[in-house]
């Protein structure tokens, strides 16, 4: 139980991070998307390193690399694959709100812990309930209504809620562990991310120039190191279904944020897509918060029995 209560809490943590993070593209302007992500990359170089060394130490680095992935090709490139979709996932992230697709990957996020309900019962054969069941149905209107409305869907959307669940379900089978995995992710994508910043150079003066960005780039990081950190911790402490109804409080607050900072137009043909999405969502969240004080219940009447 303990396990559990720091798994959800993490998740909290991390999902609330999120939201704060989403702002940091408006606050680095007049940075383009691009560079804020690669600045963020190597930022959260630094900060996972200063999480890393007085924790687990550097050695837990390479015992991943050497005895979880080892020598089987297969394991390495899943990783690997993993790493390339966590990198685009975090371009997205910081490209979108400064690009008008904010309201889009908002959208992407709300669908996400949907398919990771539907991904955990066939990949990790976690049972879906009647309720789950209709809040999926309930979901794919909304999206039925969107393709009928605009004859589309933003691949923005579709990114985040068909590709990002695989990095997370990859990560759970494969029992990478969080911190540890995360560190070799960003050192991996800070590479690219690093000769991007130098070749393309403008934004070193730019920064030099404004002392604002002198604590917005170390915050950056650090608040990316703990908010991916404490997520995978939080994915892999409890089970899928209930880390997907968490994952209704980003989505959430980055639709808030395109609404009010982001000025984002929303036509009220629109809300007839993310009604039933919502809706979904509240029966998911009503669904695991009954289940998680029936098992509570259960929990302390078998302690009393004995």
């Amino acid at each position: 139980m303990k396990l559990m209560t720091q798994g959800v809490l993490l998740c909290l943590l991390s999902q609330c991070l999120f939201g704060v993070l989403y702002l940091f593209s408006l606050w680095l302007q007049p940075l383009n998307g691009t560079d804020v992500f690669a600045w963020r990359m190597v930022a959260m170089l630094f900060c996972l390193a200063l999480i890393i060394f007085p924790t687990v130490g550097y050695r837990a680095i390479l015992r991943l690399m050497k005895e979880n992935l080892g020598y089987h090709f297969s394991r390495w490139a899943i990783f690997l694959l993993g790493t390339i979709n966590a990198g685009s996932q975090f371009w997205l992230f910081m490209w979108a709100p400064v690009n008008n697709e904010g309201v889009n990957i908002a959208m992407g996020y709300f669908l996400f812990p949907l398919v990771m309900e539907i991904l955990g019962r066939i990949w990790l054969k976690e049972p879906l309930s009647h309720i789950q069941k209709l809040a999926l149905c309930l979901a794919a209107c909304g999206v039925a209504h969107e393709l009928w409305h605009t004859q589309s869907f933003s691949w923005t959307s579709l990114w985040v809620c068909l590709v990002y669940p695989f990095y997370y379900l990859s990560r759970k089978k494969m029992q990478i562990p969080a911190l540890q995995g995360i560190a070799l992710d960003i050192f991996l994508i800070s590479i690219p991310c690093a000769i991007y910043l130098i070749y393309q150079g403008n934004s070193f003066q730019l920064i030099a120039d404004e002392w604002r960005y002198w604590y917005l780039l170390p915050a950056l990081g650090m608040v990316s190191a703990i908010g991916l950190s404490a997520n995978l911790k939080s994915s892999q402490q409890i089970p899928v279904s209930l880390f997907a109804v968490l994952s209704y409080i980003e989505p959430a607050l980055l639709f808030l944020i395109a609404l009010v900072w982001l000025d984002t137009a929303v036509s009220p043909a629109d809300y007839l897509t993310y009604i039933p999405i919502w809706a979904s969502l509240i029966l998911l969240g009503g669904n695991g918060l009954i289940k998680n004080r029936d098992k509570n219940n259960r929990t302390l009447a078998g302690k009393s029995n004995e």
